[in-house]
């Protein structure tokens, strides 16, 4: 069962898939193993983008509610096989299928298939079906393979009581190495050969695990693509910038002109006010609670008057352990919507630019600017000047492929 869930902007879509043991098979298709999977369910789909999932159960349009611009049409009309299944973990916060079981993923194997293979994280703490309609059904249209994971923790409180912090950070990296590994394999073994290329993609918190894993792991990516990318360094991140303009958005909204400079002086650009309400509400404020929660649970104050710099300095190792350093080792594209209200792009963009030229790996990064774009294209409906980014993100990726073929 792929529960309903709640996310702002409210949509509830009940849907249903059989539960199976590892590696089994329905409606008599073989079923495919994934290498180190606990649980794998093998389907054989006419249709693997959403115009087909969505009709026969196999993603869950609540889980990415408020990612896509109303009216937004994404290719379809891609056959192949669809496994959904979930590694070895302990936690239990993501309840699709009814498996109560996180660490889950789904792979998505079309029939003609171009050699390559994408790999994604979700946004925020949603699910393995959040990017389906904005990167799956982009790069299924082109033939690659694609596959996703809830990396590992999809409640609203990732830290687990007792551990250590950042731990649960720490292993969002890992479930996407995880995933990107057993992908590989199970290609090999499903298309007879392994994939020749292998792209990272990512929206927001999913952006900033694309970024990771290219600075990391050179031996499986050939490059990667993301989308308002989150970032952490000792010096930026949700811990500095959420704070003050938790602290300023009330007086904001009640009229004072004071308050607007200080938003405006922190880094929130002038023309994205139309989602600082929606983003004080849905965004500010639970995810700072959950990311301070993660790195510093001893904090016992207001989260609106957190200062970083005043806080222990096991508090900044947490996070030197989670930071981004800018060493690339594959080719990336950051694409940057100029009215994002969340990772606005003069602190989050800048931030990563300044560390990408630091580490002397700017021949492998490259920028495009979205005028216009907000952090999620559900957002634009607020306001006339927002613009989507989709179609900047698809034509990113378009470049990546000539950027890296290139190389070869």
């Amino acid at each position: 069962m792929i529960r309903a869930r709640l996310i702002a902007p409210a949509l509830l879509f009940a849907l249903t898939i059989p539960a199976a043991p590892a590696a089994a098979q329905t409606g008599g298709c073989p079923g495919v193993r994934v290498p180190g999977a606990e649980r794998a369910v093998t389907s054989c789909l006419d249709d693997l983008t959403t115009a087909g999932t969505t009709r026969s159960g196999h993603t869950d349009p609540a889980d990415w509610a408020g990612l896509v611009a109303p009216g937004t049409v994404t290719p379809s009309g891609v056959p192949g096989v669809q496994v959904d299944g979930y590694f070895p973990d302990t936690s239990t916060t993501n309840t699709n299928h009814g498996w109560q079981h996180d660490a889950q993923f789904v792979l998505r194997l079309p029939r003609d298939w171009n050699g390559g293979l994408v790999v994604a994280g979700p946004p925020g703490t949603r699910e393995q079906y959040a990017n389906d309609p904005i990167i799956a059904d982009q790069v299924l249209a082109k033939g690659y393979a694609y596959a996703a994971t809830d990396k590992g923790s999809t409640g609203a409180a990732p830290a687990t009581p007792g551990q250590r912090p950042g731990a649960s950070i720490a292993e969002w990296h890992r479930r996407v190495t995880q995933l990107t590994r057993a992908a590989r394999a199970t290609l090999t073994g499903h298309y007879g050969h392994a994939p020749t290329r292998t792209y990272a993609a990512g929206l927001s918190v999913g952006g900033y695990l694309v970024r990771w894993q290219l600075e990391h792991h050179p031996e499986l990516y050939t490059g990667g693509v993301d989308w308002n990318a989150l970032i952490f360094t000792p010096d930026t991140s949700l811990l500095t910038t959420l704070p003050p303009a938790l602290r300023a958005y009330p007086a904001y909204a009640d009229g004072d002109p004071a308050a607007h400079t200080a938003l405006l002086t922190t880094g929130y650009p002038a023309g994205s006010e139309p989602a600082w309400a929606f983003s004080f509400r849905s965004l500010w404020t639970p995810l700072l609670h959950q990311v301070r929660t993660e790195l510093d649970p001893a904090y016992t104050g207001e989260d609106s008057a957190y200062d970083l710099s005043a806080r222990p300095r096991s508090v900044h190792r947490a996070i030197a352990r989670i930071s981004l350093t800018g060493r690339l080792t594959r080719p990336l594209i950051s694409v940057q919507g100029s009215l994002d209200a969340l990772t606005p792009p003069s602190r989050y963009a800048a931030a990563y630019t300044r560390l990408v030229a630091d580490a002397d790996r700017t021949r492998l990064h490259r920028t495009i600017a979205v005028p216009g774009g907000p952090h999620t294209d559900g957002l634009t409906p607020l306001a006339p000047d927002f613009r989507p980014v989709l179609p900047a993100f698809a034509a990113a990726f378009t470049k990546l492929e000539g950027w890296t073929q290139c190389r070869r």
